[in-house]
């Protein structure tokens, strides 16, 4: 699992650390790791001795780290140049550690010549709103060639906390950052600027409080929770997932739904609504009705909304779904047609799978403000409907009304911006619900899962939503391998 932490609880872990260390001692370890991955990098292409760094420094540890870390690559044969963008506030002790291993201070980028790797330390973890305008301009000044950019902690310009994107921003090819990642790290649109992740333990694990403010789960976790059935297991105690989907106008997502359930593990699937013709020629081991969902029978849990469209019956059926008292999944035409009053006094778990636009509607706000604040956004959701939120999207989020970690999807691919493939995603994340998954652990192994499903239907290449459906059951021996 990858946890992260917000800036004030890095702060407060890194000051109760420093409290037990020598003075410095906590820079030096964040330096060596930081030369270790610059010399990473520098060896993919050639080698650490002769190479040409550049530096890119700002104030305070930051900027320090970055000078430390040059000194040390300086001592290994590495020509290495800082450029100073607060000279006045730089770490003193740390240039004129960088100058006693043989680098160089420039004063300006002009004449700058081949670059093999650009170390951005501008500003860490408290920079807020985006680069000063000089500073973006020495940015772009000096990654206009081919070199990687390694951006030390976070990308300079970054929202940490929130990985929002205020202003102009370095784009890094590889971030390495300290004692944990920060949520900024793993969030769009800040995450699309750092790169590979490279997380240097200094010490801090033991300082950190056990709640992280954001987590992402890695296979060994979604392969822990992946449900399996044992030897007195049946068709009914696997699970049996309803599914209230498509119409006369949209039959095909009702086949999605569907065949994202029957991959997703589910013992058994009762389709409840118009497209079942659609579906049994599809999927004929799927059990069909016509309506309305409470008729259907048995299931342990609901899946309604994905093509629905907007009519009385529509409406009715989730409705309907609603007040059953069993989990349920709300998708797609089902979350403008749900009442939150309905929503809110659930006693059974919900889940909401809205992607940006419907996410904006249900907040009542742009959809630009959502996709800028995607963490921000999936919490209010998540409180407002005291429901599980699964925000959709490059980065896919999902969010209880309780005060837990949200959790952060990995796997995400832009391939999955195809039609049907978030049908995919609900018959899927259903069929967890119903197997007995908690709903946070349901939504965010569905997306992880998904999102596998898609990298490795496409390799590359475009897919379509039957694609991702019929590539799950790998996506499952790939976590379990």
């Amino acid at each position: 699992m990858r946890h992260a932490y917000s800036v004030e609880t890095v702060r407060a872990a890194e000051k109760a650390l420093m409290a037990r260390l020598p003075d410095g001692a906590l820079m030096q370890r964040a330096a060596a790791g930081l030369a270790v991955a610059c010399g990473d990098l520098l060896r993919r292409n050639g080698r650490v001795y002769g190479s040409r760094v550049l530096l890119l420094v700002g104030s305070g540890d930051n900027g320090g780290d970055t000078l430390y870390a040059g000194a040390r690559l300086a001592r290994r044969g590495a020509g290495v140049r800082a450029l100073l963008t607060s000279p006045d506030k730089v770490h003193r002790a740390a240039l004129a550690a960088l100058l006693a291993a043989g680098g160089q201070v420039l004063d300006t980028p002009g004449g700058l010549g081949p670059v093999d790797l650009v170390v951005d330390g501008i500003t860490g973890i408290g920079g807020r709103g985006g680069l000063r305008p000089e500073a973006a301009e020495l940015v772009r000044a000096v990654t206009r060639g081919h070199a990687p950019v390694l951006a030390v902690d976070l990308p300079s310009g970054v929202e940490a906390d929130t990985g929002q994107v205020l202003g102009a921003a370095v784009r890094a090819d590889a971030t390495v950052t300290f004692g944990t990642y920060k949520p900024g790290l793993l969030i769009d649109p800040a995450a699309e600027h750092a790169g590979a992740l490279r997380l240097v333990d200094i010490g801090l694990t033991a300082q950190l409080p056990a709640r992280p403010d954001l987590e992402a789960l890695q296979y060994a976790d979604v392969a822990a929770l992946l449900p399996e059935p044992d030897a007195e297991s049946d068709k009914y105690r696997r699970g049996v997932v309803g599914i209230a989907a498509g119409s006369e106008r949209y039959p095909g997502a009702a086949v999605l739904a569907v065949a994202g359930a029957l991959h997703g593990g589910a013992g058994a699937v009762r389709y409840a609504g118009p497209g079942a013709d659609a579906v049994i020629a599809r999927f004929p081991e799927t059990l069909v009705h016509p309506g309305p969902p409470s008729k259907a029978g048995r299931v342990q849990a609901w899946v309604v909304g994905p093509g629905l469209g907007d009519s009385p019956a529509a409406a009715g059926a989730v409705a309907d779904v609603l007040a059953a008292d069993v989990p349920v999944l709300v998708d797609a035409d089902g979350l403008r047609l749900m009442d939150e009053g309905a929503v809110r006094s659930r006693t059974a778990a919900t889940i909401l799978t809205p992607h940006a636009g419907e996410a904006a509607a249900l907040l009542g706000v742009p959809r630009e403000e959502v996709e800028a604040g995607r963490l921000a956004a999936v919490r209010e959701l998540a409180a407002r409907y005291r429901a599980t939120v699964l925000l959709k999207g490059s980065t896919t989020l999902v969010a209880e009304a309780e005060d837990s970690p949200v959790r952060v999807n990995p796997t995400g691919t832009s391939w999955l911006a195809t039609a049907g493939s978030g049908d995919v995603l609900s018959g899927l994340t259903g069929s967890l619900l119903a197997a007995g998954l908690a709903p946070r652990d349901a939504a965010s192994v569905g997306a992880y899962l998904h999102g596998l499903a898609a990298r490795r239907a496409s390799d590359g290449a475009p897919v379509s939503a039957q694609d991702v459906a019929g590539a799950l059951p790998a996506a499952w021996r790939d976590v379990r391998a």
